[in-house]
């Protein structure tokens, strides 16, 4: 389908234009969430940093029994939760929980917030996860005790979960056909930048109290999402909701400078047309797997998604082992996923979501198996083979989130996508234990993390390309896309 045909034959589009001054005022509204998202999901890097440390008595070994109590050299860092609970010797995989924590609270915001929004609309569900994002990330700052401090971790990365799932999804159904492969990938850049933020923030703020407090409270001016954001006209449609559907519609072309008078008749033939009604019910997780084609998609999917989170995270740890300054360390490693970013824009658009997916995963895998076998004398090719992985891996993300996005069908488009980065989780909590063997042997984690890649590769293949595409709204609709693309296929052998 052209995308000429494509924007004629979207309502949303044809109503409000592929992207004007409401998409950039919308969209950049919407950016501003991806901040707090970096800040959350990468503050352990500060709040746990390596201290060296020794026992207050000389005469004693540092992790005895007999040490009475640990002495910090906090020439770096005057406070954090190293040094606050003292989490070193037998304590020391306590500050590694607290990652897996923040993981498994992302995890579990993805699956809470992508139901609640599938079901309850994509704005009320965005701004309760934001409320909740500043009240538990402000309150970890003063948490007396450890377990509270977790507690308070993990309710602020399942808000975190949420504030990522809604907003990509509410991005991907806003603008028009011609810009939401550029919109989808330049929404990731919000998040490099917060990344780029949080080694400022540390540099000038030393104790993780007040750093704490700083990557938390700034998200409170989001939570006037819910009087300044819009829902979601796709999903209002889709659920039978036209009356609001249209008053929406007719708002956002009126900003873009359109007419508004066909919009009224256009909407009501679209949902005649496609037999909504106010009774249809929003899509549930067992639609992900009810038909052949979305099982294709929610498995294949889903393990590229945990290939991204697997071996980011994994290959994240061989730039962090550089040594250094941690400041620089921190800033280098989020300034290699820009130009990464950027240079996926034009992949996608130029190869498809699908080759680019394919080629990223085969260059991340290849870059992987080579460090296993080069020698650790060629310390410098090692380092450049994994920047090389990291820049393919940071390709992979975007177009992964992108290709997911188009793939499943609006009625459960955000169940279907924090279902896919709930796999990414899995794949980040999975990471530190697999960079772990490498004291059984030295070469069989770049291994794992090579041959991940290929598989997620490999597994690419079976799904059909979504470039210009326009977006499923049921999964019926998923489903005849997929027979079409595969008809398309024949008759191109042929």
């Amino acid at each position: 389908m052209s995308e000429k045909d494509a924007t004629n034959s979207d309502i949303i589009q044809k109503s409000i234009g592929v992207f004007g001054r409401w998409h950039v005022a919308v969209c950049f509204i919407i950016f501003l969430v991806k901040f707090p998202v970096a800040w959350h999901q990468l503050s352990i890097v500060f709040l746990a940093p390596p201290m060296k440390f020794s026992c207050i008595d000389n005469d004693t070994d540092k992790c005895s029994s007999n040490c009475s109590e640990h002495i910090f050299d906090r020439t770096i860092f005057a406070e954090t939760i190293i040094t606050q609970w003292d989490l070193v010797c037998g304590r020391t995989h306590l500050a590694s929980l607290a990652q897996t924590v923040t993981m498994f609270g992302i995890l579990s915001g993805n699956m809470l917030f992508g139901y609640l929004s599938d079901r309850f609309g994509r704005r009320g569900p965005l701004t309760g996860a934001v409320i909740l994002q500043v009240v538990s990330g402000t309150c970890t700052a003063f948490a007396p005790y450890f377990p509270l401090f977790l507690f308070m971790r993990f309710l602020a990365a399942l808000s975190t979960g949420g504030t990522m799932v809604i907003s990509f999804v509410l991005v991907m159904e806003l603008v028009g056909l011609e810009w939401r492969t550029t919109l989808g990938i330049l929404y990731q850049i919000p998040f490099n930048l917060g990344h780029l933020l949080l080694p400022l923030f540390a540099y000038f703020l030393r104790d993780w109290r007040y750093f704490q407090i700083t990557i938390s409270l700034p998200a409170v001016i989001l939570i006037s999402y819910y009087w300044i954001l819009p829902e979601s006209p796709r999903w209002l449609l889709t659920v039978g909701k036209k009356d609001k559907a249209i008053k929406l519609l007719e708002k956002a072309a009126h900003y873009n400078k359109l007419p508004t008078e066909h919009i009224k008749e256009d909407v009501y033939n679209y949902m005649q047309k496609n037999e909504i009604n106010e009774e249809k019910q929003a899509g549930n997780i067992l639609d992900l797997v009810k038909t052949p084609i979305m099982r294709m998609y929610t498995f294949c999917v889903g393990f590229n998604w945990f290939v991204c989170g697997l071996c980011f995270f994994g290959s994240a740890q061989y730039i962090g082992q550089l040594g250094g300054n941690i400041f620089i360390n921190v800033a280098l490693s989020a300034v290699i996923q820009i130009p990464s970013t950027l240079f996926s824009i034009w992949a996608v658009k130029a190869w498809g979501r699908k080759r680019t997916l394919i080629s990223s995963n085969i260059l991340a895998g290849i870059s992987c198996l080579l460090i296993a076998i080069v020698p650790g004398k060629l310390a410098w090719v090692r380092t450049t083979l994994s920047c090389v992985d990291m820049f393919a891996l940071a390709v992979s993300f975007p177009t992964v989130y992108i290709y997911s996005g188009e793939l499943f069908p609006t009625v459960v488009r955000n169940i279907g996508v924090g279902t896919s980065s709930m796999c990414a989780r899995f794949g980040s909590m999975a990471a530190p234990f697999i960079a772990g063997l490498v004291i059984v042997q030295a070469w069989l984690p770049p291994v794992i993390f090579g041959v991940v890649p290929l598989i997620g590769a490999l597994l690419c293949i079976k799904l059909p390309e979504t470039l210009n595409c326009t977006l499923p709204d049921t999964v019926e609709e998923a489903e005849q896309f997929v027979k079409k693309a595969l008809a398309n296929n024949d008759t191109e052998m042929r």
